[in-house]
């Protein structure tokens, strides 16, 4: 896997151009394509009745985005990487999955919005939505997030999030594809920290012996992945948790120091998990970290 094409869709929220500047360091993996892509919902442009959309705002609408791309590509100012733009009308999901298919995209980069008891549910299926439709991986940027952390409120700045990426393993085959994607980022990433979690209701009726059958076995499959992220002239680190997998998952990316969540889309009982939110989506809405999710 190679991240030489990569899509950014932006609605030009505050902070948007400082998060592409950090996405932009996989250059260093090989990056050589930006397509810059900005959706205007139908919705946002005035209709006419029996007149359709209006022409002028249209206009003034796509002129804007150009204009602010344009700035983009000037402050950045990289001959090595071909710039393109696109700015277009419709659905915003649909058009940047037609966009990423047209323009052989390799990695999908979208946002999110601020976090409110009214959204929450909302974020998540559109952000689902994407994942279930993609057949490329997809990052959920986020530059500067505030949460919660041992009953305080904190506020995080993403930067350098190749670094430590935290690749969150369950032994399937979209896990060993994230793997393979954590390799392709050699050149940026100073180690990669594999984690398995063994979930409360797995190991909640078992005996004590199929328990410890259990924690051989993870461990057996940890050792693997760092020894193929080794071979690879990374440094690996392997650590094993039992308890409930989101929990688990956000508290080790905080007790390790990872700058970004690596998951693999299992597909497992979609509809459930686009109304309800599986694991993936609860990642992404709950960690502070950039998530990036490999079908």
């Amino acid at each position: 896997m190679r991240f030489e094409t990569l899509l950014f869709h932006t609605r030009f929220r505050e902070l948007a151009f400082n998060s592409l500047k950090t996405v932009l360091e996989l250059k260093a993996a090989g990056l050589k394509k930006v397509v810059l892509a900005h959706v205007i919902p139908r919705e946002d442009v005035a209709f006419v009745p029996y007149g359709g959309m209006l022409k002028e705002d249209l206009k003034r609408m796509r002129e804007e985005a150009r204009i602010k791309f344009e700035d983009w590509i000037r402050t950045i100012d990289d001959p090595q990487l071909e710039f393109h733009q696109r700015v277009v009308v419709g659905a915003t999901n649909a058009q940047i999955l037609d966009m990423a298919k047209a323009e052989r995209a390799d990695l999908i980069i979208v946002g999110r919005k601020k976090r409110s008891t009214l959204e929450k549910i909302y974020v998540g299926t559109h952000v689902l939505d994407i994942l279930r439709r993609s057949n490329v991986p997809v990052l959920m940027g986020k530059y500067m997030v505030p949460y919660q952390w041992q009953g305080e409120s904190q506020m995080r700045t993403n930067e350098g999030i190749w670094k430590r990426p935290l690749l969150a393993s369950d032994w399937s085959e979209p896990s060993r594809r994230a793997l393979g994607a954590t390799l392709a980022l050699k050149g940026l990433v100073e180690k990669i920290i594999v984690i398995h979690v063994l979930g409360a209701r797995r190991v909640k009726n078992l005996e004590p012996p199929a328990v410890k059958r259990l924690e051989d076995e993870s461990d057996r499959r940890l050792q693997s992945y760092c020894r193929q992220i080794e071979d690879a002239g990374i440094q690996g680190e392997p650590h094993l948790a039992m308890g409930r997998t989101v929990e688990e998952i956000l508290r080790m990316s905080r007790d390790y120091g990872a700058t970004m969540i690596v998951l693999g889309r299992t597909g497992k009982d979609w509809f459930r998990e686009y109304w309800l939110g599986g694991v993936s989506h609860r990642i992404a809405e709950l960690s502070e970290l950039p998530v990036l999710l490999i079908p």
